[in-house]
């Protein structure tokens, strides 16, 4: 296993408990006479200004739409050393992983469609169900699987990477606005400063960082989602050009990104977007179209998608299972991809943009319910596997 693998799941396992802590603080303010605190930090109004260029959200935007593009900009890190010299770099490490994230995107979206395709507002959260959370996956993977292959730890972290670069396919293209042109004109000069960059080997980081930042800045007035913009310049930051101090760039932002996002990033935006108000929940609410679609969506569309698409790929003989695994041990990590926590409900908040609270609230519900019920399961077949 190599260096930089060992510590992404070390991140990633201590990062998902502090996601859980997040979340349970979010739940204890949301519920409590603190709620006006909570909400009201949420919103508080943060205004940038260079001139007549401004940019005015509330902190809670300022979370989605800046400090998670930061993770983009990791996940795109990522996937770019794995595909190019990773174990994503060949046909037969990419197989297995790539047939069960379509299938774990499919079928949690076809089951949300069965519940909510006679409310075209509900509709629009058909992708929320899609995403697995990866801090949290791992993290329980690491925890319950201590002596399981790391062929099935790294099975997991690439349907993770897969499904990643599904939800950022799904962003840009259905959870876009109204375009920009200049904004858009600017982001791709941008690029191509970014370009120019790479192919002159420029060893300073600061020179990438500040076009990444103008980048985003222009996404962001675009009306294409701002996080996307981390993913894209991602891709434009070397592999080869070694940085003053000696080390390779993409790696050396990569490891010095990883401890952020998992114990910064990840838990403050588990904070803003965990905290429903469960305070005189009604029936109605637990039992609404939108959070049983999304609640079935993680915890029996991603299983039955990603086992199933495996089970058959593998019987086909199109792959085979990962070296030293039982099928149990693979169906408890297929259920543990029913955790969607951050990525589904970063999704939610694109998805009903401008919608009542209400149709939030049910996000949240819907994502906590499938992804708790996800993690259990997940953790039992888990543990349950190794002392057979």
């Amino acid at each position: 296993m190599s260096k930089v693998f060992r510590e992404m799941v070390a991140h990633d396992a201590a990062g998902g408990i502090l996601l859980v802590f997040a979340a349970a603080l979010a739940l204890v303010l949301a519920n409590s006479s603190a709620n006006i605190f909570y909400t009201g930090m949420l919103d508080l109004p943060v205004t940038i200004q260079f001139g007549d260029f401004i940019i005015a959200k509330p902190l809670l935007l300022w979370i989605n739409d800046g400090l998670m593009a930061l993770f983009f900009f990791l996940v795109g890190l990522e996937v770019k050393r794995e595909i190019i010299d990773g174990h994503l770099s060949s046909k037969e490490q990419i197989v297995l992983p790539g047939i069960a994230a379509i299938a774990g995107i499919a079928a949690p979206a076809v089951i949300y469609y069965g519940f909510n395709h006679q409310d075209p507002v509900a509709l629009q959260g058909w992708a929320i169900p899609s995403a697995t959370d990866i801090a949290f996956a791992l993290g329980l993977f690491s925890l319950f699987g201590k002596s399981l292959p790391i062929t099935l730890k790294l099975f997991l972290l690439s349907v993770a990477i897969f499904d990643d670069i599904g939800a950022i396919i799904i962003i840009a293209i259905f959870y876009s606005q109204d375009l920009s042109t200049t904004s858009l004109a600017v982001a791709l000069a941008g690029l191509i400063a970014l370009f120019v960059l790479n192919r002159f080997g420029v060893k300073k980081q600061a020179a990438y960082i500040v076009v990444g930042i103008i980048v985003w800045a222009a996404v962001l007035k675009s009306g294409v989602h701002a996080t996307l913009a981390g993913f894209i310049v991602a891709w434009f930051i070397p592999m080869n050009v070694r940085t003053e101090d000696g080390h390779p760039m993409l790696l050396n932002m990569e490891h010095g990104l990883q401890p952020w996002v998992a114990f910064l990033i990840l838990p403050v935006f588990a904070f803003a977007n965990a905290g429903v108000n469960l305070i005189g929940l009604s029936m109605d609410a637990l039992f609404n179209s939108v959070t049983i679609g999304i609640a079935a969506g993680l915890f029996l569309g991603k299983q039955l998608g990603i086992f199933g698409a495996c089970w058959l790929a593998i019987k086909m003989g199109l792959t085979s299972l990962p070296k030293g695994t039982t099928w149990t041990q693979l169906y408890g990590v297929c259920v543990l991809c029913g955790i969607g926590f951050t990525m589904s409900l970063f999704i939610g908040t694109l998805a009903f943009e401008g919608q009542t609270a209400e149709y939030h609230n049910n996000v949240k519900l819907g994502v906590l319910l499938g992804s708790v019920l996800s993690a259990v399961m997940g953790a039992v077949i888990i543990k349950s596997s190794q002392s057979k």
